[in-house]
């Protein structure tokens, strides 16, 4: 091996790419405010928990969710942020100044199966890198769940 091919340490280089190199990722689609003066807000049914998520076999069956239940008329363009607010008006563990709040989407798959999907945390008092991530952003669909666990 030719010995401008090796390190300082004797080992050898990696081989170099092949192909063009890949551009970066594009940036996430920017998503379009929502007009909620004209716009119907959709229900979001919002499953908390204290401690950790609920499992994909606590929706397993239609019309047995879980109990801890709330119901929440808002928009696509919902953030994390505004939703953690909400839930801190209805669930005294939230309000906690440490809790930490963890999101994920409820939904079914293919075959008809619930799966349980984190998408994002915040905290209860401050800001967290996924405050401004808002429910269109996150492939939220109609008729999915939020399920919230309070740390």
């Amino acid at each position: 091996m030719a010995e401008h091919a090796k390190r300082h340490g004797g080992r050898p280089l990696p081989p170099p790419a092949r192909g063009p190199a890949l551009p970066p990722p594009p940036p996430p689609p920017r998503m379009e405010p929502v007009d909620r003066e004209k716009t119907c807000p959709l229900l979001l049914r919002v499953f908390t928990k204290i401690g950790s998520h609920h499992t994909s076999e606590d929706f397993a069956v239609r019309g047995k969710e879980p109990k801890d239940e709330v119901q929440i008329y808002t928009w696509k363009d919902a953030t994390l942020r505004e939703l953690t607010d909400l839930v801190k008006e209805v669930a005294p563990p939230a309000r906690r100044r440490n809790a930490k709040l963890s999101f994920a989407l409820v939904y079914p798959d293919k075959h008809g199966r619930f799966l349980v999907r984190e998408v994002g945390k915040t905290l209860s008092y401050g800001t967290g890198k996924s405050d401004d991530l808002a429910l269109a952003q996150l492939d939220f669909q109609i008729g999915d769940y939020l399920d919230v666990a309070i740390q």
